[in-house]
């Protein structure tokens, strides 16, 4: 699963803005935003990138001013983690990631799950994911924006409407590629917790990229009580993810 899934961040890093091919690495960068989350790089399957190569990817990111990082499934590009510690790269984090497939995806009742359709309900969602994560990313157009196009090209934007006509809880997918999809940033706010919607976001997000085409989903977790709640819709294990970034 490991090539897939390093396939597909390839293809998705060069959906971005802005996509450079820096060697044998593909960097993604989000204009609007410096955030390291959203500016990386990703090598190709199989690199084996030279101390050179490495040099062209940080000046990359330096010149921009950006923090150089990347994000890769290391089993895919078993080269890349000696190259990248070379030159003084050191872990962010180690990521096991989990996969749901058509034969393992169980669909939660009870839980009404919705599609968004106005810069309302945009903004809503952007503004509750801002505040189920603490604030990481606080709300703005941008971010409501980021969303829309995340839907209108091809990936999925899911929610559940809380009491007061908003957003109680929401997540994203990516559109498919590589025959596979990326779930992420799925939160709920405080006070809707414990009520299933981080489950039935995830399973409708999934159902819809599996209705799509895509033969798999996967997603990575925060910690054991997310990872029981992607284990209850279907997700199992896939392997790891390797975050690496350069600290001046």
């Amino acid at each position: 699963m490991g090539t897939n899934v390093q396939s597909f961040a390839v293809t998705n890093l060069r959906r971005r803005p802005i996509a450079l091919e820096v060697g044998p690495f593909v960097v993604g960068l989000e204009p609007t935003t410096t955030s390291p989350l959203l500016n990386y790089a990703t090598p190709l399957p199989g690199a084996e990138p030279t101390d050179r190569s490495v040099a062209a990817l940080i000046t990359a990111f330096r010149e921009r001013g950006l923090q150089p990082r990347l994000e890769f499934a290391p089993d895919a590009a078993p080269a890349v983690e000696p190259a990248l510690r070379r030159a003084g790269f050191t872990t962010e984090a180690r990521n096991e990631y989990l996969v749901c497939t058509p034969s393992t995806l169980a669909l939660p009742a009870g839980v009404g799950v919705e599609t968004p359709g106005t810069d309302d309900e945009y903004a809503q969602i952007d503004a509750a994911l801002s505040e189920a994560f603490g604030g990481e990313f606080p709300p703005s157009r941008d971010g409501a924006d980021r969303l829309r196009r995340i839907e209108d090209t091809g990936g999925a934007v899911r929610f559940v409407r809380a009491s007061d006509g908003g957003c109680a809880g929401a997540g994203t997918c990516s559109p498919l590629a590589e025959g596979t999809a990326e779930l992420a940033g799925v939160g709920t706010r405080p006070e809707y917790r414990g009520r299933g919607i981080g489950g039935a976001v995830t399973a409708a997000l999934t159902a819809a990229l599996l209705d799509r085409g895509a033969s798999s989903v996967w997603l990575e977790y925060g910690g054991d009580g997310s990872r029981r709640v992607y284990e209850r819709v279907g997700f199992r294990p896939g392997g790891t993810r390797l975050y690496l970034s350069l600290v001046d």
